[in-house]
């Protein structure tokens, strides 16, 4: 009989804990007990696991004692709090918040791009990137290997999921009271995000880049393994509720054609080429992305202004492949150990 593991999943409540949860049953990853926590306000409720119902229990009063493996989708400030007390008890921890991405003896881990990063774990914490950094990695780590990628410029179209139940809800509801002709205030957002678009992530850094942009820099470079990689990065908020995009411009060291670009990523693990210049023949994040595992690419062509340069289109359900399915792909690195 195969082993069996104790899993945790912290932030269950949560929507990507939702989805961690069903994605941990739907690859039947070999649960022995599952355990689900969340504040002790969401302490004493059910969540969904397969077939099944699990009790949630208060991540403050609980004794990690006999976790094997501890997936986190809590928020930073949890994170730094009770990853390392998992740790410490003899759990591998992999973590989807940004608490640890960047720290040097964390590795910071795509399944289909640096898989052998989780064996170098010193802390016993494996860190998940930003959603936005995820698909973008899947789409360029094949490109990366082929010909050097040189400048990275991306515009990512960011869907409100990202930011949380609340702004979904908030979506939703400027929504209907726009088209019922009523007036809306933000609460989520600074500013009203039901047809609109708001070119704003994360805190604002001195240097007039926000922080989701500077996620993009740095954990790019830090996934590829190359620090001179050139990434500008512009993060906008867009009235979507699932599914992340990206319109990609890149600059190789050798020329890449846009024909061997898309031979290249048909053959990429994680990727699927949708790219006919025809309409419709190009992904989106309702008719592709949300509720799927791949990562979308499309709109491939040669970039006229840049002897180098390509284009792309990327797009993910950014709660699914961006967070819950990664970290169970990572969950599944650590069980292949043994």
């Amino acid at each position: 009989m195969s082993r069996q593991y104790k899993v945790a999943v912290v932030g269950a409540t949560g929507a990507v804990g939702e989805v961690m949860l069903a994605v941990l049953a739907e690859r039947n990853f070999p649960v022995g007990e599952i355990v689900v926590l969340a504040s002790e306000r969401s302490a004493g409720g059910r969540v969904a696991f397969g077939d099944d119902e699990v009790l949630v229990r208060d991540l403050a009063t609980f004794d990690p004692a006999g976790v094997d493996i501890a997936l986190f989708s809590a928020g930073g400030a949890v994170s730094k709090e009770y990853a390392p007390k998992f740790a410490a008890a003899g759990a591998v921890v992999i973590d989807n918040s940004s608490a640890f991405r960047m720290d040097a003896d964390v590795p910071l881990v795509v399944s289909e791009v640096n898989p052998e990063a989780v064996k170098d774990r010193p802390r016993g914490i494996i860190a998940n990137p930003n959603c936005s950094t995820m698909q973008l990695m899947v789409a360029l780590a094949p490109l990366h290997r082929a010909a050097g990628i040189e400048r990275i410029n991306v515009a990512t179209y960011q869907s409100v999921s990202g930011t949380g139940r609340k702004a979904m809800e908030e979506l939703g509801r400027q929504t209907a009271g726009l088209l019922n002709f009523q007036s809306v205030e933000p609460e989520v957002y600074p500013v009203q995000i039901a047809f609109n678009v708001i070119p704003h992530g994360g805190d604002f850094d001195a240097n007039g880049h926000t922080s989701e942009e500077m996620k993009l820099v740095h954990e790019t470079r830090k996934i590829l393994g190359d620090d001179a990689i050139g990434v500008n990065a512009t993060v906008v908020r867009v009235p979507v509720f699932y599914g992340h995009s990206e319109a990609v411009n890149i600059e190789t060291r050798d020329k890449l054609t846009a024909v061997r670009a898309r031979e290249l990523l048909q053959a990429a693990p994680g990727v699927e080429v949708v790219d006919e210049p025809a309409n419709g023949g190009y992904p989106t994040p309702v008719t592709h992305a949300s509720g799927n595992d791949a990562v979308f690419v499309g709109r491939i062509r040669e970039d006229l202004s840049h002897e180098r340069g390509l284009n792309l289109w990327v797009v993910s359900d950014n709660i699914r492949k961006g967070a819950a399915l990664n970290a169970v792909q990572i969950a599944e690195l650590v069980a292949a150990e043994g």
